[in-house]
């Protein structure tokens, strides 16, 4: 028996058909992506045949619900912290918060000191204007950041009942 020389062509016009489905990409916040619509249906929500491009789904974790988070701690749990204990913790914290304020304003002045006023004295190395000007933003920045740095201290110093 002769095979059919039509069952090539056969082949060939169903490959496609069988190994692909027609995706949508549907208009709309958000926008989505779908193969579960009929070309009718795709049409009246507006939405456009995707040709070729691979789609990938992902999905997203799985989050607790709102009401058991935000739960309230049982009176006497064991998630209290005995008050003496909080007190050694905020004290070690007050020490740690007041010696870094204390770096950081003398980190402070010495950039004050350096900037002198947007004339800091020029060095061997910038001959180049441009250069010096480069250092000289870069100090201005260094003592904007530092002049935060400290005001946030001693923020966090009153939250705890220090200076």
């Amino acid at each position: 028996m002769k095979p059919s020389p039509l069952l090539p062509l056969l082949l060939l016009l169903a490959g496609p058909a069988v190994a692909q489905s027609v995706v949508f990409r549907c208009p709309g916040p958000p926008e989505r992506f779908t193969n579960m619509l009929s070309a009718e249906e795709a049409k009246a929500q507006g939405c456009r045949t995707i040709e070729g491009a691979p789609i990938s789904v992902v999905s997203t974790p799985k989050r607790p619900p709102a009401s058991t988070a935000s739960a309230p701690r049982p009176e006497g749990g064991k998630d209290r912290v005995d008050p003496g204990q909080q007190k050694v913790r905020d004290d070690d914290r007050r020490v740690v918060l007041e010696t870094e304020l204390r770096q950081a304003e003398a980190r402070l002045a010495e950039l004050r000191k350096e900037y002198a006023d947007g004339q800091p004295e020029r060095r061997g190395d910038e001959r180049n204007y441009a250069k010096y000007q480069e250092r000289v933003a870069e100090l201005k920045s260094a003592l904007t950041r530092q002049e935060a740095d400290v005001q946030a201290l001693k923020r966090e110093l009153a939250k705890i009942g220090g200076r």
